[in-house]
């Protein structure tokens, strides 16, 4: 069995490498240049190492190899979108067939592309489901009945955004909303919110009402709760069976040690049962 990987930054192209031998797969990688690990030349039988915009290499690699089934994994800081960019002719007849430049549209685009090329996009957790969250609050300490009605507000705010295509994720204080992702991306925004909210503040990281589970699943780790630590931002919700977690026992305890509250929320949460009482 053969799957490729589009590998981004972070540690997900690793976590899903790592995986994916264990489950008998050859993995085979297009990594992109100044995102990617290096580390994940160990994880992978081949690496090919290319700029964002080389569809034409990217496809002949997987081709080259018989991969049928791809993912995307890991993040691709879009700030560099704008300046580590060499399109090939493939990927500019691309761009001049699109309307918008959202994120939804670009990616689900370029999954139609890579299809009629022969090339499955399965999604990202389709051999790691237990990294996405399970719903319940993990911490010793629950939100506090004011944090619980910014949480209840910025959720639904935080859909609103996600439905724009905005980003994914804002930061809430004391009835209002202190930041919102932009391209900057979601550590940006935990500083800018932090710096307002006063040690009082909580991240809520959603997914879009239209979320297509094959890439750009929210993703949370020990790095989040780190950042929101040093920023003031105390408790984090995120969305239960839509968030990627990664070190989930290093945040429980960062978080216990910290006083801190992590929550994933099942549905609505100003119904959800484990925010009750």
């Amino acid at each position: 069995m053969k799957v490729g990987i589009i590998a981004g930054n972070g540690q997900f192209p690793l976590l899903f490498s790592r995986a994916a031998r264990e489950k008998g797969y050859t993995v085979y990688a297009a990594a992109i240049k100044n995102e990617a690990n290096p580390e994940v030349e160990a994880q992978c039988a081949e690496v090919e190492w290319l700029h964002i915009g080389q569809v034409k290499k990217l496809i002949r690699f997987f081709r080259s190899h018989g991969v049928e089934e791809v993912v995307l994994v890991g993040g691709v800081k879009k700030t560099n979108i704008f300046k580590d960019i060499k399109p090939d002719t493939k990927a500019v007849a691309f761009l001049a067939r699109m309307r918008h430049t959202h994120d939804d549209t670009i990616l689900s685009a370029f999954a139609r592309l890579l299809e009629k090329e022969g090339l499955q996009v399965r999604s990202s957790t389709f051999l790691v489901p237990e990294i996405l969250a399970q719903g319940g609050v993990w911490t010793r300490k629950k939100p506090s009945r004011d944090q619980m009605k910014d949480l209840v507000t910025g959720w639904h705010i935080a859909k609103e955004i996600g439905r724009l295509d905005v980003g994914q994720c804002l930061v809430m204080g004391r009835g209002s909303v202190l930041a919102v992702e932009a391209i900057d991306g979601t550590d940006a925004t935990i500083r800018r919110g932090g710096g307002l909210g006063q040690g009082d503040s909580l991240l809520i990281k959603v997914s879009k009402p239209t979320q297509d589970m094959r890439f750009d699943v929210p993703a949370v780790g020990l790095e989040t709760l780190k950042t929101m630590k040093a920023s003031g931002v105390t408790v984090l919700a995120m969305e239960a069976g839509c968030a990627v977690v990664f070190d989930r026992g290093e945040m429980v305890r960062f978080a216990d040690e910290n006083g801190m509250a992590i929550v994933a929320v099942e549905g609505d949460p100003s119904s959800c049962p484990h925010l009750k009482g």
